[in-house]
């Protein structure tokens, strides 16, 4: 050939979500997809479902590239909005419910929807945003499915957006990262090669699907043939069930939420049916934890970087065995991306040196909704600026320092918190920690530390001398706070909100840092 294919030789190269799970719909059409609070829908009948409900989203003059909205917890109903988004060219902005009025107006109003789906408790949130339709959970959905007329999917671009994630930014406002069909198959593909996933394994979607977790994992196992488990939010006798009942790809575990689980498993007992990888955040975890749950679980530990923009990649591709508290958490960069690590003048650095990553890849989202000042900054160059710092190691693994705006800097030197924060993690009676930077009359900056214990033989003392032993000096938080393990503030994917602990010590100590 003198030149590259054209026309149709391109088109059929290209899919969609939709057409990807209705293709296993109809190979499989009796296998379960979805199980909602015992209740389960095969394939078949979800499909029936999907285009009952984009039937009703083209009767009512919704077109290819308007918005809609959900603000619901996890549903079966939650997956048949998503898919029938894709089947026909919208994008669904998917909302937190547990933000506050000001943050969810803002989320509302930066995407423009058309059509906002609820649930009838949450629509009290919506009070404000009187001009935009609603279509209630429940009755009125029901109705809408049953009266719909004939739908006839067509195929979609695979660079049109399906669905908008909030960022959960400890800065500002959330900015909405926009998620094409091409990156969500993407996501499905790079995960189940990576870890090895069965087509039918199971995911027990109980993280909020306005996460990537429980988003991006459930439309992966419904287009591989799979059943997603649907659970609200943290419930450890219904994840015990599914766990005892379905063999899983991936369980999701995340900070915060690991210490009691195993406490829940350690009274009632499991027998696991069969997981292949739990956990994630791993550097978020005190490693004694990581060591029993998996020792609970039989189930390896996912040593997981990724992000809402970048999905699992660029640096989940390592696990830990089972039954062992990690000595490091060095990273595997994963599959099918291409990274770098570069100084703030975007040069690359050497081995061993911190560097900002920057990414690029099939997975990579479109940019942020209507931020066109955050999309300039974030893809210079032609790469993703992930504003995460690493250090290369001379074996390829990468360790994570930290996020770069975290950064300290006391006396003209570099601080990472989460270099302390793996320090006071290593005690096995320490459930938590988190370092911040308070204001330091002479140094500029200075590490503080909050810890949570199970035990009060950790004390300030000990604490201190496991430090010692471990950073240099500079690195030395100023004080240790003790905080109740429930009293650290949290993020809804369990990470401990640092700003939030930042304006704390603001309020006691005033803006000099001085006592």
């Amino acid at each position: 050939m003198s030149k590259a294919p054209e026309g149709n030789c391109q088109s059929a190269s290209q899919t969609d979500v939709y057409h990807l799970f209705r293709c296993r719909a109809c190979a499989s059409p009796d296998a379960i997809a979805v199980e909602d609070c015992g209740e389960q829908t095969s394939y078949a009948a979800l499909l029936c479902r999907v285009d009952q409900l984009a039937g009703h989203f083209a009767g009512i003059g919704l077109k290819a590239g308007d918005r809609i909205a959900i603000l619901s917890r996890n549903r079966r109903e939650y997956a048949e909005v998503e898919l029938a988004a894709a089947a026909t060219g919208l994008i669904v902005a998917c909302l937190n419910w547990r933000l506050l009025a000001p943050e969810l107006r803002h989320c509302i109003t930066l995407v423009s929807p058309r059509l906002i789906i609820t649930e009838p408790d949450l629509q009290g949130l919506l009070e404000q945003t009187p001009d935009i339709a609603t279509l209630t959970l429940g009755r009125e959905y029901e109705d809408a499915l049953t009266q719909a007329g004939q739908f006839t999917a067509q195929p979609q671009d695979p660079e049109s957006g399906l669905v908008i994630l909030y960022t959960s930014g400890t800065t500002g406002l959330p900015k909405g990262a926009v998620i094409s069909h091409r990156a969500m198959i993407s996501r499905a593909t790079v995960f189940a090669s990576e870890l090895g996933l069965s087509p039918t394994d199971a995911f027990v979607a109980w993280a909020p699907m306005f996460h990537m977790a429980s988003t991006d994992h459930a439309l992966a196992t419904l287009m591989r043939g799979g059943t997603v488990v649907m659970i609200d939010g943290y419930d450890p006798d219904a994840m015990h069930r599914s766990i005892q009942t379905h063999r899983i790809g991936w369980l999701v575990l995340i900070p915060g939420m690991i210490e009691p689980f195993i406490a829940h498993i350690k009274e009632r007992g499991i027998a696991p049916k069969g997981i292949r990888v739990c956990g994630a955040m791993a550097d978020l975890v005190p490693p004694h934890q990581i060591s029993e749950i998996t020792t609970l679980l039989n189930a390896r530990y996912l040593n997981s970087f990724g992000s809402t923009e970048t999905g699992l990649p660029p640096a989940t591709r390592a696990t830990i065995p089972v039954g062992t508290p990690p000595q490091t958490l060095s990273k595997q960069i994963s599959a099918f991306c291409d990274i770098r690590l570069v100084d703030e003048a975007d040069q690359d650095v050497p081995v061993a040196t911190p560097g900002e990553l920057l990414m690029r890849g099939p997975t990579l989202f479109s940019g942020y909704w209507n931020a066109d000042a955050a999309n300039a900054d974030a893809f210079r160059d032609g790469w993703f600026h992930m504003g995460d710092v690493f250090r290369r190691n001379a074996d390829g693994t990468l360790d994570f320092a930290d996020r770069a705006k975290y950064l300290i800097k006391t006396g003209g030197e570099n601080v990472y918190p989460a270099e302390i924060e793996r320090v006071l993690m290593a005690d096995p009676n320490v459930t938590d920690a988190a370092v911040v930077r308070v204001s330091d009359v002479r140094w500029g900056e200075a590490p503080v530390a909050f810890v949570s214990r199970s035990c009060d033989t950790v004390t300030q003392d000990t604490l201190m001398a496991a430090c010692r032993a471990a950073l240099a000096a500079y690195k030395l938080p100023r004080d240790i706070h003790f905080v109740a393990f429930e009293d650290f503030p949290r993020s809804t994917s369990g990470k401990i909100q640092r700003h939030v602990l930042e304006e704390t010590l603001r309020d006691n100590l005033g803006p000099s840092g001085a006592k």
